[in-house]
């Protein structure tokens, strides 16, 4: 569910040229860690909802991630189960670093072998680290661990153990414990599938420290057609809605509406997706409230292993531009 130190912002998107820090992969579930789209399921029973997490990835992936500099990653798969990648980024923005990426997978792709972990790690040129650890602990029970240090200093260790019933999810998830400090972030998650289209849950979020204590409850809702999705997630903490539409098969729009009230900050953002099979080529673009556009290419050199990625993000209001060029071997 990515770093829940984060939920403290509920709903807010990391844009570019704001000031926090942009996402990092982290923030992506693995495939194997969430359901397909629940309209995939055509057998008359009631779905898995999949994670809280994942509500809003179907309008998310339509998005496009910011790309700034130059940056070449080379992917090597050694075998079945085993994966490493570097990454080379050059930024006039932020320093420029280089990522090691390793991954121990499951040897059977179709998820089968349910004993099997998962391992994850990343490390870059400033020392920080990146560490996921996934169990399967039985076929619907599921562990995971992260642990994230930025130099030598811990800043995220968290555990999450995860059941999925045949048409419900619930997960724990505790964060940061700190004994001599007297500080922990527990976080509880529920979503029950209602009927075929409709999806009902909740989030619990409860800090405790040595000053203070509260807790924050987050409402969410998500129903589902034949080709399009809506998502609201509403709370204390802030709104955050959600509307994916798949037109046809090479396109695909996405809308998305946050609101902070720890920041009190409003942010509604269109995207779209647009892919071109004869060309070997997608396009996502976007543009927001905030007078931010922005867009990224990709294109396959086929038949060479490798995708070429250019993209601009021009902020209006800031007058800033940032383009970047990438380039993925592998």
């Amino acid at each position: 569910m990515g770093s829940v130190l984060a939920l403290a912002g509920a709903g807010r998107q990391n844009w570019p040229f704001s000031s926090d820090t942009p996402p990092t992969q982290w923030d992506t579930p693995l495939p194997h860690w969430d359901t397909p789209p629940r309209w995939e399921r055509r057998d008359g029973r009631l779905p898995n909802p999949g994670s809280f997490h994942a509500l809003h990835h179907s309008c998310k992936d339509v998005f496009p991630q910011q790309i700034e500099g130059v940056k070449m990653m080379v992917n090597k798969t050694l075998s079945s189960f085993f994966k490493a990648s570097h990454t080379f980024h050059l930024s006039a923005v932020s320093p420029s670093q280089y990522r090691f990426h390793v991954e121990h997978r499951q040897s059977d792709s179709h998820g089968k072998d349910t004993d099997s972990p998962v391992l994850i790690g990343e490390m870059d040129s400033s020392g920080s680290l990146n560490a996921h650890s996934l169990l399967h602990l039985s076929e619907r029970i599921r562990a995971k661990a992260v642990f994230q240090t930025q130099q030598a200093q811990f800043m995220t260790w968290q555990f999450e153990t995860e059941y999925r019933g045949s048409d419900f999810t619930a997960a724990v998830t505790m964060a940061n414990p700190d004994v001599l400090r007297e500080s922990v972030i527990l976080v509880a998650h529920f979503l029950q599938s209602v009927c075929s289209g409709l999806v009902l849950g909740g989030e619990l979020v409860y800090h405790r420290g040595r000053h203070e204590e509260g807790g924050i409850l987050t409402l969410a809702g998500q129903y589902s057609g034949p080709n399009w999705v809506a998502t609201l997630n509403a709370g204390k903490g802030g709104a955050h809605a959600s509307y994916y539409h798949r037109a046809n098969k090479q396109i695909q729009v996405g809308v998305e509406f946050e609101a902070s009230t720890r920041t009190q900050e409003t942010t509604a953002s269109f995207g779209y997706q647009m892919e071109l099979p004869e060309a070997n080529m997608v396009f996502r673009g976007m543009v927001n409230s905030r007078c931010i556009i922005g867009g990224v290419l990709e294109k396959s050199l086929s038949p060479l292993p490798a995708t070429l990625l250019m993209g601009a993000f021009v902020n209006h209001r800031g007058d800033k531009l940032q383009v970047g060029l990438g380039i993925n071997v592998g």
